[in-house]
């Protein structure tokens, strides 16, 4: 069995990645923190997953220059092999303060048939009163001016409320937005590892399928060498 150069630790069998395999960018990455690494040395698969991590964020900040927060999160999520996913819901819920809360209500409730239902029931009942029920000594008589100020109130009040609602909306969308393209982000550049650990993996079944090979020509050699001196 190999030993690591890093821990100088027995590596497991088929984890051991030979200096000669590794990516000519990650080996230089090492041997920034390991100056003595040298082609003859091995290292284990999670130690080379862990500079291959460490290699991907810097392609990334290359690439890209200055990062945005965003994109540091991914890297971040990518060094700690961390999981970006999340439900932004109840940290957006736990973040409203009164006023938002209830022009999210407002609001809510101003775009259902309930409220259309209602608004014209209340709007039957008041011209009722003062038609039939009071008749001369109606408080609003026709045509209803109290009424229609009451009814520019309401319309006035409400839509900012919608807007204010809207705009809380936004936000969420947005943050929904930068949260896919985060994992999008992550997604990618985690496929580009794994096609990184498939490539070690088939180099290492090719050389154990050679070694194999190379065995079982040495016995065919051995059988030949016997029946020609037979």
């Amino acid at each position: 069995m190999k030993t690591s150069f890093f821990t100088k630790k027995e590596i497991p069998l088929g984890e051991d990645v030979s200096a000669w395999d590794i990516r000519e960018g990650v080996f230089n990455l090492i041997k920034v923190d390991f100056p003595d690494f040298g082609k003859d040395d091995f290292i284990s698969l999670s130690e080379l997953n862990r500079y291959r991590r460490h290699y991907l964020a810097l392609l990334v900040a290359q690439e890209k220059g200055e990062l945005a927060a965003i994109d540091r999160d991914v890297l971040a999520a990518i060094k700690n092999n961390a999981i970006l996913s999340e439900n932004i819901q109840p940290e957006a819920d736990t973040e409203s303060t009164w006023g938002q809360k209830i022009a999210d209500k407002v609001a809510t409730f101003g775009g259902s048939w309930t409220f259309i239902l209602s608004f014209f029931g209340f709007i039957l009942i008041w011209m009722a009163i003062n038609i039939w029920f009071l008749g001369s000594k109606a408080f609003d008589p026709y045509p209803f001016i109290l009424l229609n100020l009451v009814l520019s109130c309401i319309a006035s009040i409400q839509a900012p409320i919608i807007m204010m609602s809207q705009n809380r909306q936004e936000q969420k969308d947005r943050q929904r937005g930068e949260l896919d393209y985060k994992v999008n982000l992550k997604a990618e550049l985690e496929i580009e590892l794994l096609n990184e650990k498939i490539d070690h993996l088939l180099i290492h079944q090719n050389k154990k399928l050679l070694e194999i090979q190379e065995v079982q020509i040495d016995y065919l050699e051995d059988v030949l060498k016997e029946i020609k001196n037979r």
